[in-house]
């Protein structure tokens, strides 16, 4: 991947920006947070009412009260910041709770785009999730808008567009760990997805699993980098490996072999329909489809950012273990 010439923005490099982020309190926020203050930037962190002690490294943050819907905490945290970084993401709704993709992966991050308008805060970071699409599921389909929108606007933005995400989680939700305990420990077989009615190929479909050190590192590599204004950029790890493949690298990292079994994709998320609403119950039908439509690259944004994303196998799986 090559940067497209870009056109002329107003945005000046710093290396000791302050950094508006939202969305720090997370498995990956914690990385951004702790990669914004190794490389010398003050992360100005959003942080709901309770959630002080998920930061990463609080002293060296500013953490403003309040959440994507409290205007007068968005304009708080967005007060002298040079920089935003919009990093919420879920993977399932609870609309009982207001936890909704629309809510949190269109409205909320669209409102503080403008907001950093009328700011006057130019530079724009948006994580968003390799695959979106405008007919897509509904994770798919509100990241696709929220990219339009930033796209339309009149900020100097990059997108990023990560695969699966994993790494020692510190304590937080993160994609191998909920695999190593939903699957791998689990007394079951592990499913092997596949579409259809007969089981070919199944849990053949590829991913490309992406450390989040190096998706932290692009991102603060990005706000230091003029060129990747006005770029969208794919974050994928260096090999796409099929289901099956991770599961045996989980159940190896374990010093374990685990049963695997053929699970029709269409019988599964037949179930999930009616458990979705369910925190117990380990996945969704549209996780399923996004699963069975595979997650790789064809163009990484790793490589004009000249970071090199590690490998996945047992080593970079250790965290499991320790």
């Amino acid at each position: 991947m090559e940067w497209e010439t870009p056109r002329l923005f107003a945005f000046t490099v710093a290396h000791d920006m302050e950094v508006a982020l939202i969305g720090g309190t997370g498995f990956v926020g914690g990385y951004l947070t702790d990669h914004l203050i190794a490389a010398g930037h003050q992360p100005r962190l959003l942080v709901r009412s309770g959630s002080e002690a998920r930061v990463s490294q609080s002293s060296s943050c500013q953490m403003i009260t309040g959440d994507v819907a409290d205007s007068d905490a968005i304009n708080q945290v967005l007060d002298g910041a040079d920089a935003v970084i919009y990093n919420i993401g879920i993977l399932r709704e609870f609309t009982g709770k207001g936890i909704t993709f629309k809510e949190l992966q269109q409205e909320a991050p669209c409102r503080i785009m403008e907001a950093a308008v009328n700011k006057g805060v130019r530079r724009f970071l948006l994580m968003s999730a390799n695959g979106v699409k405008p007919e897509g599921t509904a994770y798919q389909r509100t990241k696709f808008l929220a990219e339009s929108y930033l796209q339309q606007s009149d900020l100097d933005w990059t997108i990023f567009r990560p695969s699966v995400i994993y790494g020692n989680p510190q304590g937080k939700n993160e994609f191998v760990t909920q695999l190593m305990h939903d699957i791998i420990l689990s007394p079951l077989p592990a499913p092997l997805f596949f579409d259809g009615l007969l089981p070919v190929n199944a849990g053949s479909f590829k991913l490309s699993p992406v450390h989040v050190e190096d998706v932290a590192s692009a991102f603060v590599k990005s706000l230091e980098n003029e060129n990747s204004i006005g770029q969208v950029l794919a974050l994928c790890g260096p090999e796409a490996i099929s289901w099956k493949e991770i599961l045996e690298t989980i159940a190896g990292t374990l010093g374990q072999t685990k049963l695997m079994f053929p699970a029709p994709a269409l019988g599964i998320s037949a179930v999930a329909r009616l458990l979705d609403g369910f925190e117990s119950f380990p996945i969704t039908r549209d996780q399923i489809t996004m699963l069975m439509e595979g997650n790789t690259c064809i163009d990484n944004g790793f490589a004009p950012l000249d970071i090199h994303p590690k490998p996945f196998n047992q080593q970079a799986l250790e965290y499991l273990i320790k």
